[in-house]
């Protein structure tokens, strides 16, 4: 019990320090190796409470997938000066109240989490809970996805779906001023359409028009 102790407190003092440094950090390449570190950290947390599933879950679908997406795009974008123009434009300060109102609500939601006991104290009440010694944790969390919140798992995968349909359409949206990479044209083009031969006299340059 003393050695779980300790790696539970040192995996929760890393994903601590590792999400405050995600914010902290100046460089956007370093914040996104600290949050995957903050994901790797909350994994192994999950995995010492029995949570063996999301544990896993954590680290296949936004350690593998999400946060080295982010990666590539932070290091593909030039985020760093885009960052810099935002905040040094003259109308940077009207996200200051969004950002307050979403951090507002976002603190909201955690009271209620954290205060649940108050309203509900059955949820935390160790005879009432669902648990049975010959059922695993991952059937355990199917059945009740599956039986008591169908309904909720099946709203949020509709979101997921008009989220997903909504980024395709604004990817093929035709934008003024926005060239397009067209990979058929770029195949087909005959060699004539790219080069332009010309004869220049000896001594005398070409003058090429804008």
């Amino acid at each position: 019990m003393i050695a779980h102790s300790i790696f539970f407190y040192t995996f929760s003092l890393i994903a601590i320090i590792s999400a405050i440094m995600v914010t902290a950090s100046k460089n956007t390449v370093h914040s996104v190796f600290f949050l995957i570190l903050d994901f790797i950290s909350i994994s192994c947390l999950f995995i010492m409470i029995g949570a063996e599933f999301l544990g896993m879950i954590m680290l296949i679908v936004y350690v593998g997938a999400v946060a080295v997406l982010f990666l590539f795009v932070v290091m593909m974008l030039n985020v760093a000066q885009q960052k810099n123009q935002w905040f040094a434009a003259k109308d940077s300060s009207k996200h200051i109240p969004i950002g307050l109102i979403i951090s507002t609500l976002i603190f909201v939601e955690i009271i209620i989490v954290i205060g649940g006991w108050k309203y509900k104290p059955e949820i935390f009440d160790i005879n009432n809970s669902f648990t049975q010694l010959s059922v695993s944790n991952t059937h355990s969390l199917g059945q009740i996805l599956y039986t008591d919140y169908i309904h909720v798992f099946q709203i949020s995968g509709m979101i997921l779906l008009v989220a997903m349909i909504g980024a395709i359409v604004l990817t093929f949206r035709q934008r003024a001023g926005v060239k397009r990479q067209s990979y058929i044209k770029q195949i087909s083009r005959e060699r004539a359409e790219g080069v332009e031969v010309l004869e220049v006299e000896t001594n005398k340059g070409v003058r090429i028009d804008d």
